[in-house]
């Protein structure tokens, strides 16, 4: 059988250590070959991994720790490479599977340039559907390549969708852990500080996609994204909060039955589904013992406490441009956070001022959704950010 070709964007992240190790455990470089795997500013791991894994290539995202990767990587046979440029090069490379989890924005043009290929995007990076849905699917479709959910909870749709009639399908259900602050007084959450909004109950995550779980920007974005992804209207979208988190999605039929996916706080388990789909293989994590978990609970997803949610249905039923204004006042807004700049609720105010001021721009909302225009407007949309941060500085 021939060896599959795998290329990992994001492989110091979270996502990228999972997929590497789930690689590992079956078979690594004996069962495939890997073509490249790119990361930031952690370049001792990424060359690890890229040694480990005798990958033909390694990426860092960051120009200047090009030397320091080449340095970790002296005498193996894996190839450096740094900088954006380096990163589309490295899609460029035919695989038969890519993993799409760079965080943020910039994974969409390295995750388009793989579609080309005609193979499979196992794709992490939401802010591709949030920001650039219809052309990310579009490109899937004009070339036969196949876009696999690995978000926990797509994943779980998906599976839950597995040999049904869309057409029977009634409301899809996205859960939500509700974040670090799910027990706090509303009133509380101005002074929440970037530490305390750092501390997951349940997953163990990156930085600003914890954050992001806290504020339910997160959550906003799944939204957008199962919308986007499985065509459903957002008045069929639902959020609930369930703080167990083991139930990840659900999706309701039109003859009253509820498909659960239910499964441990483990990401390997949609990684896996998506490296060994259509087939099921044996993956290393946990088996739920019912008993000791004796109950399921949830809650309503409280817009009030999270405007996120409430701005994404706002950009659901936009469309256009709209997504890509959200996402871009979404990680601009986190960055302002992070340094201090805004507190903790008025991301919220940011996004929302943003996508109002921008969403009066017909001619903008309105414009082909093509990556130029897309990068166009996550710029403008950034700067717009900056511009109203500043504002609330005075």
């Amino acid at each position: 059988m021939q060896r599959r070709r795998i290329t990992v964007f994001g492989a110091t992240g979270s996502i990228g250590e999972n997929t590497i190790d789930l690689l590992t455990r079956q078979g690594g470089a004996g069962t495939y070959d890997i073509v490249a795997l790119t990361g930031g500013r952690n370049v001792k791991r990424l060359a690890e991994q890229a040694i480990a894994l005798k990958a033909d290539l390694a990426v860092t995202a960051f120009d200047d720790c090009l030397d320091d990767l080449r340095a970790a990587l002296a005498g193996s046979e894996v190839e450096a490479a740094a900088g954006p440029a380096a990163l589309i090069e490295a899609a460029a490379r035919p695989a038969d599977w890519f993993m799409s989890a760079i965080v943020g924005f910039a994974g969409l043009a390295p995750g388009l340039r793989a579609l080309e290929h005609g193979t499979t995007l196992a794709l992490a990076n939401k802010e591709s559907l949030v920001a650039a849905g219809p052309l990310l699917l579009g490109t899937a479709a004009k070339h036969g390549a196949r876009v696999l959910p690995v978000d926990s909870e797509h994943s779980a749709v998906f599976q839950a969708l597995v040999g049904e009639d869309m057409a029977a399908v009634e409301r899809v259900i996205i859960t939500a852990s509700g974040g670090a602050f799910r027990d706090w007084p509303i009133e509380d959450l101005a002074r929440a500080t970037p530490e305390q909004a750092s501390s997951h109950p349940n997953w163990a995550m990156g930085r600003r996609i914890t954050i992001d779980s806290a504020s339910m920007f997160n959550k906003g974005m799944e939204l957008i994204e199962t919308k986007e992804y499985f065509g459903i209207a957002p008045d069929k979208i639902e959020a609930l909060v369930h703080p167990e988190s083991l139930i990840h999605a659900m999706v309701g039929y039109r003859d009253g039955a509820i498909m659960a996916h239910v499964g441990p706080h483990d990401m390997r388990h949609a990684i896996g589904y998506a490296l060994n789909w259509p087939e099921r293989a044996a993956l290393p994590v946990e088996r739920l013992d019912l008993t000791k978990i004796a109950r399921l609970t949830f809650r309503p997803a409280c817009e009030t406490r999270w405007p996120a949610l409430r701005i994404a249905r706002e950009v659901m039923e936009a469309g256009g441009m709209a997504g890509a204004i959200f996402n871009a006042g979404k990680e601009a807004a986190l960055d302002a956070f992070l340094a201090r700049e805004i507190g903790f609720t008025r991301m919220s105010d940011v996004v929302a001022e943003v996508l109002d001021r921008l969403s009066a721009d017909t001619a903008l909302m309105n414009s082909a959704l093509d990556l130029e225009n897309v990068l166009r407007v996550d710029h403008l949309a950034r700067e717009e950010a900056a511009r109203t941060v500043r504002s609330m500085l005075h």
